[in-house]
């Protein structure tokens, strides 16, 4: 499953990571952050995923802005 990390800059694209090189990542951090482009689908796939491996997982979105449009997803992950 490929997902977009949220974007560091408004004019950016997004960057896409494998859900395997996310797991890997986990070592150094457990806080990801990803971009609204990608579906509650995805989301809820990625949640899915690291649950049944027995990780913690906690999802919400974040609104940045008074748009509707400006929020991003912060995903912890935990063991």
């Amino acid at each position: 499953m490929k997902l977009k990390l949220a974007r560091t800059a408004i004019g950016n694209k997004p960057k896409i990571i494998e859900i395997e090189k996310l797991e890997e990542d986990l070592e150094k951090r457990s806080i990801f952050y990803f971009d609204k482009d990608n579906s509650d689908k995805d989301i809820k796939g990625l949640i899915e995923y690291f649950t049944q491996k027995e990780f913690s997982v906690y999802a919400r979105e974040i609104k940045f802005g008074l748009n509707q449009e400006d929020y991003l997803y912060e995903v912890h992950i935990v063991r």
